[in-house]
């Protein structure tokens, strides 16, 4: 009896030692899911955001894995408004308003082309009212031209008058910020010339303006940029890197076939209703982004107009870094 009970001790005394020595059971746990950035851009109707609209249609962010939501803002300081305040990511606005955010320190970067002029294919048009019988840009000599003041419009402006021989005293501009106001005067001819971004300057044509000057000859002036936040950039270079790379793949698909997306131009007004199936959609650039030379031109244009004191660093307002 004495030896059966210490044959169970040694038994039980083995089998505790044994489950001690055991490796532990491991629980299975899911890997932490990372949340996909969303991005908020401030977008104004116009034809530069095209690429964008088709990349979200076409599921484009989401293979990319990035949320991109858009917010429609009615006018440049509204937009820039939204920028400041944080209330939106990025745009679509030109290196002059990159400049003006930069100017004490960097708080927006270019990131990558909108829109460039090409052969064809204005972005931005000189127009003279039908009843001025200006045809030329010598007949624009001394004319008041209706511009927004302190804007790219009003540096392309300058700088197409002049490269087609104009001297500073002869160009003379006038302040009718509003596009609609503009195109009124123009239309009624107590403006007799003003500048339109297209496709608004093809609707002043079908309503008998006449194209004085654009800036397909010029692509350095009339360019666009999509453009970010710093703050932005470094918390989420991923994410900026996947909307590039969205942006890149639409681009190719407006550029294979732009009339698929008719049906864009017209929900998000980006083309007048007039406009809408008559409208050439201007082939839109590949990745890259404004060079030196012409972010010095745009700077000088802004210190000599007052609008800037300091040298804007090129190299802390464009970042190519992300571009496919």
């Amino acid at each position: 009896m004495r030896i059966l009970r210490s044959l169970v001790l040694f038994v039980l005394v083995a089998g505790l030692t044994l489950s001690a020595c055991a490796p532990a059971t491991e629980i299975p746990t899911e890997a932490p899911v990372a949340e996909t950035v969303t991005l908020k851009l401030a977008v104004l109707p116009i034809i530069d955001t095209l690429p964008m609209y088709v990349a979200q249609q076409e599921g484009l962010f989401a293979k990319h894995g990035v949320n991109v939501e858009f917010v429609p803002v009615a006018s440049a300081p509204e937009r820039d408004q939204l920028l400041a305040a944080g209330q939106a990511d990025g745009a679509v606005n030109e290196t002059l308003a990159v400049m003006n955010f930069n100017k004490e320190t960097v708080q927006m970067q270019a990131v990558r082309y909108a829109l460039v002029p090409t052969e064809g294919h204005g972005h931005f048009f000189i127009l003279a009212s039908a009843q001025s019988g200006i045809t030329t840009p010598d007949g624009l000599k001394g004319v008041e031209i209706g511009v927004s003041q302190g804007t790219v419009i009003e540096y392309v402006t300058e700088r197409l008058l002049q490269a087609s021989g104009l001297s500073k005293d002869e160009i003379k501009t006038i302040a009718v910020p509003k596009i609609p106001d503009r195109m009124a005067l123009l239309a009624s001819g107590e403006l007799k010339a003003g500048v339109m971004p297209d496709p608004l300057a093809s609707l002043s044509m079908q309503q008998g303006a006449v194209n004085v000057l654009d800036d397909s000859a010029h692509p350095e002036y009339g360019f666009s940029v999509i453009s970010f936040r710093k703050a932005v950039i470094d918390a989420n270079p991923e994410a900026i890197q996947a909307f590039l790379a969205a942006i890149e793949e639409a681009t190719a698909l407006v550029n294979a076939d732009p009339s698929k997306y008719n049906n864009l131009l017209s929900e998000q007004k980006l083309v007048p209703e007039p406009l809408i199936g008559k409208f050439a959609v201007p082939p839109f650039p590949t990745a890259g982004v404004p060079t030196e030379a012409e972010w010095a031109d745009a700077l000088a244009w802004a210190k000599e107009k007052g609008m800037l004191t300091v040298d804007v660093s090129y190299a802390d307002s464009v970042n190519g870094s992300f571009l496919p």
